[in-house]
């Protein structure tokens, strides 16, 4: 049995007490491993590097401000950070859409990755713009839900409990983005280099 128990303890919150109880190390390690990721979600969904970067330090800011009565068990760290970050990300695209956040998807650069050439590095950016400027096109929880589940790679029931909703919309929402997705980018097969790659 306490096997079982020690294989449902969340790290991350084993981390975060640790960092209430006043370790520091305990604080970087945490945001070493959840930061990046955070970041990453938050620039797939704004499209926009600085906002993703505002999103993910705000995030980790509230979650070092609720160490103290953070809870073991009621829910996992991820699970919560998640949260905040869609529901923050939701916040930047409402003020976006009326007009009061600056930026968008001509605003974000490609990261460079230095392994393959030119010619490579081209057509991989390529395919990443098309695919952003795809997701800025679907509504704003479909977008969530189809970032969570196909590209942060999180399970439904963990996307239901981020977004608020249960796992049939969640199911729902990520396959109604999946086949917009699939519908937009088709048009653009050939010019992204998929025509042998079986898209």
């Amino acid at each position: 049995m306490q096997d079982l128990l020690d294989d449902q303890r969340d790290p991350d919150a084993d981390l975060l007490q640790r960092y209430a109880a006043g370790d520091a190390a305990a604080a970087r390690l945490l945001t070493t491993r959840l930061a990046p990721r955070l970041h990453g979600h938050a620039l797939r969904v704004l499209g926009d590097r600085v906002e993703a970067e505002d999103v993910a330090q705000e995030a980790m800011l509230r979650l070092w401000r609720q160490a103290p009565h953070w809870r073991p068990g009621e829910a996992k760290v991820t699970t919560w950070l998640y949260r905040v970050v869609a529901n923050l990300c939701t916040d930047r695209l409402r003020q976006r859409n009326a007009g009061a956040v600056p930026g968008g998807l001509d605003a974000v650069a490609e990261p460079a990755d230095p392994a393959p050439g030119a010619a490579q590095k081209i057509q991989q950016a390529a395919r990443a713009d098309a695919l952003q400027q795809a997701l800025a096109s679907l509504p704003d929880r479909q977008r969530q839900a189809v970032v969570l589940r196909h590209i942060d790679g999180l399970a439904n029931p963990e996307i239901a409990d981020i977004l608020g909703i249960g796992i049939e919309a969640v199911e729902s929402l990520t396959a109604r983005g999946k086949r917009a997705l699939a519908a937009q980018l088709s048009a653009q097969r050939d010019a992204l280099g998929f025509e042998d790659d079986g898209f």
